[in-house]
Formats: C-alpha cells, structure tokens, sequence
C-alpha cells in the first residue's frame, strides 16, 4: 500500500509536468496563430496599433488555455506515459504486482482536479478577459455597432442614426424587453442621439416601442434638448438597420460569460423570451469540462502504456493522437448538431465525454486484464 501510494504520486507529478508544459506550448502556439490572424483582419484599419492587436492576443490567451486543456491533457499524459514505459519504470510496477488501475488514480484526479479548476477560476477570468478582448474588436477592427447588454430585462443598444447625420449614433436604453410570436416590445425606452463628435444633440423619451421591420415604432414620444422645454412628438418611427436576428446575435457571446454568470444570463434571456440554447451547450460543456479531461488522461495512458520491448509504440503513440482528434470533432460536431437543434443540449454536450470515456476503459481492460 505504501509502494503503492510512493508510485502514485511520482507518475502524478510526472503527469502534471508534462501536461502543464504541454499546455504552454500549445498555448503559446495558438496564442501567434490568433495574433497573426488579428493582424491581417486590423491590416486595413488604422487605427488599430500593433500595440492594441498585442494586447488583443494576450486578452484572449486565457480562453484559449481553457479551450485547449483537453488535448494537452491528452498530449501531455501520452508524453508523460510514454516516457514512463520507456525508462521500464511502468514495466517495473507492474511486475512488481500493482495494477495499471492503482497507480492511475493519480493522473486521472489530477486532471478531474485541472477541470474543476479551469471551470471555477480560469473561467472568470478568461470570461472578463475575452469581453474586454471581443469589444476592443468591435471598435478597431470590425468597426459595428451593436447591443452592449441585456441585464435584468433591461437593454442598451447602439445603433446608426441616419435621421441626423450620416455619422451619427443613437445609444437606445430599453426596459421590460420581452419577445413574443417573433415580435420585439418594450418598456419605456431612452434614445440618445450623438453627432459625429459625440456630442449630445438631443434624448428621446417614449412609453413603449416596438420593432418593425426597418424602424423602431415609439409610442408617446417627446423630445429633450439641452437648454430648451421639452416637445411632445406623439407616435413616431426611428429608422434602424437592426432587426431581432441582429440584436439575439450580438448578445453576450457565451465565451465571454463565466461559468457562475450562465445560469443567470440564460435565465435572462428566456424571461425576455429569446432562444437560450447557446449559452445553455455552453453550460453544460464547461460542466462535462472535468470529465472530459478525466477521459483524455485514460485514453492518453490506454495509447501509450505498452512496453517499448514489444514494439509498435509510434503506432499506439499516433492512436492516440488520432482517437483525441477524433473525439475532438465529434465534440464540434455535437456541438454544431446542438445549436441547430438537432441533438438536445445536454445529450450534444455529455456525450463526446461519455464516448471517450467508454473508449479508454475498453482499451484500458484489454491491455490489463487481456
């Protein structure tokens, strides 16, 4: 028992080595591809700096560590095992009498361990990070206006208006935003228009609006102006460019929300009455998070376990790669099958995880018990 819990940690540490090296490299690598990528898309906007792109990157490094943990996972436990079996350190424990079962407890804890805390605090922050990297995008490189957030019912969008000035932004301010049978209402709303300067030229108040198409239909509407009595404009139309696919897709992304924040935002979004289902895969992959990562620990020793002795390991060593990336695409494609529909939520999101996991113990009970 003692031998047994001495060998469990050492493999332990020497999985966590690997998996945590293999996560910088991989992190770093899809760091530049991203960098690079940003470059070419701000290449015709002057405005944005080499400087800003830099930190446009470094912004979105936190969501790519979380989005590629599973495959260092993957490549870091093959690395790991690998190196193991072929220093016959793996050969040795095994026919001392331990069970492959007893000392994979270790790693396949520790990336349970990794899962729990990339969903608990790298997901905060990758969260914060991504939104604060996703609207510096918005502003230098894609250059669009679009909602800023939904919160409580309440929401602010920012739209060009085109009835004062070809450049000119109206900044809306919604409450009690509900949809029902396709059509947008809402409470009472505030519009502030700006000029091309930003400044304030004048704010709208109505009681109610609605969305038809091309135009905002305001119900008992008056208009404010710095320094001037306020004048009664009655019904009114407001020409918009926004239409109920626009505003649902420029909603906060579910990357740029937290695993603690999803359950209130979905709960936000379906009192006002749009379609929740994207956020709600997003969800339930962050909680299948821990178990995919379990999975690709087993699947990682399952590939790479086999003594160097008995040849064929750059065979086992590329099974495993394949059968990662494999299960890798049918997690986007679950995923894609999900957000059409077509899957329900939970079954697109658990059963990537479940699959991998049927996989590695399978191989795992052969190579142990034959």
């Amino acid at each position: 028992m003692f031998l047994s819990r001495i060998l469990t940690l050492y493999i332990s540490r020497q999985f966590m080595i690997s998996v945590v090296a293999m996560l910088a490299g991989l992190t770093g690598l899809v760091s530049l591809f991203d960098f690079l990528e940003l470059l070419r898309r701000a290449a015709s906007r002057p405005d944005a700096s080499f400087t800003l792109i830099i930190k446009m990157a470094l912004l979105r490094m936190p969501w790519a560590i979380l989005e590629i943990l599973p495959f260092a996972i993957l490549l870091g436990g093959i690395w790991a095992f690998w190196r193991l079996s072929r220093s016959s350190e793996l050969v040795v424990a095994r026919a001392a009498g331990l069970s492959a079962w007893q000392f994979l407890g270790g790693p396949v804890l520790c990336a349970f361990a990794l899962g729990l805390f990339a969903i608990g605090a790298v997901s905060p922050v990758s969260a914060m990070l991504f939104a604060r990297a996703e609207a510096l995008e918005q502003i230098y490189i894609d250059a669009g206006g679009g909602p800023l957030a939904l919160n409580g019912g309440q929401l602010w969008l920012r739209q060009a208006d085109g009835s004062v000035d070809d450049r000119g932004i109206a900044i809306i301010h919604a409450r009690g935003v509900m949809m029902h049978n396709g059509v947008l209402t809402t409470g009472e709303m505030s519009i502030f228009r700006l000029g091309p300067t930003d400044k304030m030229l004048d704010r709208i108040e109505a009681q109610g609006a609605t969305l038809v198409p091309g135009n905002w239909s305001l119900a008992n509407a008056r208009a404010l102006v710095p320094g001037k009595p306020a004048t009664t404009l009655g019904p009114m139309m407001l020409p918009t460019d926004l239409n109920i696919s626009r505003i649902q897709q420029s909603f906060a992304a579910p990357d740029a929300l937290s695993f603690w924040q999803l359950p209130g935002f979905i709960h936000v979004l379906a009192r006002a009455g749009f379609s929740t289902v994207g956020h709600r895969l997003r969800f339930q992959a962050l909680l299948a998070l821990p178990l995919l990562c379990a999975t690709m620990s087993l699947v990682a020793a399952g590939f790479s376990m086999q003594s160097s002795r008995r040849g064929g390991i750059a065979r086992m060593i590329g099974g495993g790669v394949a059968a990662g990336f494999a299960l890798f695409m049918i997690s986007k494609v679950a995923e894609q099958f999900g957000q059409s529909g077509a899957l329900p939520v939970i079954l697109a999101a658990w059963a990537p995880a479940a699959a991998g996991l049927m996989l590695a113990l399978s191989l795992l009970l052969h190579l142990e018990d034959g």
